[in-house]
Formats: structure tokens, C-alpha cells, sequence
């Protein structure tokens, strides 16, 4: 994916919903707002996402009591709509997620170099925490 001195670390799940659906709660910040969060103790107050090659996205994560907060952001470098997006993060890591129609729901294939300060268990199960709550949301929020 980059520079091959980083691991990549790879999370993926199958949600049932149609892959149409899964996009549209994947790139709105609308819906984005309500998923993004690794835990409960934990929100994203707000997110913008202008979804193009060359367009920048940003999530605000923070911690509900408000003692730790941080900003998710970077550039697209390829969307294929309703099939893949790829971004380098602010701090120069990339980033692909892959959308796979199947029968019963789209399966979600994200894989992200690793960063150096947390441990690559650390990183994948935050990362699947924040898939797996993705997953909940899309299949069970209300159609608007």
C-alpha cells in the first residue's frame, strides 16, 4: 500500500445491507457522526467529507467527558463509488477500503498502515471496533 516499511493491518466484516445503503452510511457525515467511535465513552461530534480524488475529510473524535480529542482526516486518493475508496491520512499513512456486493449484505474489507506509538493488536481491534459499530449502525438504523 505505501512506502513497505509499515505493516498493514487489515479489518473487515460483512454487513446485511445493500452495498448502495453501506456507501451512503459510509461517506455522509450525517450518518459518519453516529458510527465512528471505537466505544461508547467515545463520539465524533462532528465530521465534513467532500468525497472526490484530491477532496478532504476530517472527523472529530473525542471522548465524552471531554478530556481527550483528536482530528481523523485526509485526502482521497481514488473513490470508486459503491466499490473502494483509498486516502493517505494527515500523517502520510494510506488507507483502502473495499465494498463487495454478496448475496446476503456487502462485505467491507479496510486495510491501513500501521502507525508506530500503538501496538498493531492495539490498532486492529480499534479499528474493528469502529467497523463492528458500523455494522450495528447500518443494519439497524431507519431509513430517512
Amino acid at each position: 500500500m505505501g512506502t513497505g516499511n509499515q505493516a498493514t493491518i487489515t479489518v473487515e466484516t460483512i454487513v446485511h445491507a445493500p452495498v448502495e445503503k453501506v456507501w451512503e452510511y459510509w461517506t455522509e457525515p450525517k450518518h459518519i457522526t453516529q458510527w465512528n467511535k471505537a466505544s461508547d465513552e467515545w463520539h465524533t461530534p462532528y465530521a465534513e467529507n467532500d468525497l472526490k480524488v484530491g477532496g478532504k475529510f476530517v472527523s472529530r473524535m473525542e471522548s465524552k467527558d471531554g478530556s481527550l480529542g483528536f482530528d481523523f482526516g485526509g485526502v482521497y486518493d481514488e473513490v470508486n463509488m459503491n466499490e473502494s475508496i483509498s486516502y493517505t491520512i494527515a500523517d502520510g499513512r494510506k488507507v483502502k477500503i473495499v465494498f463487495i456486493q454478496q448475496n446476503n449484505g456487502t462485505k467491507i474489507i479496510e486495510s491501513f498502515e500501521a502507525e508506530e506509538i500503538n501496538g498493531i493488536e492495539m490498532q486492529q481491534a480499534g479499528w474493528q471496533a469502529i467497523l463492528d459499530n458500523f455494522k450495528t449502525y447500518a443494519e439497524t438504523a431507519n431509513e430517512e
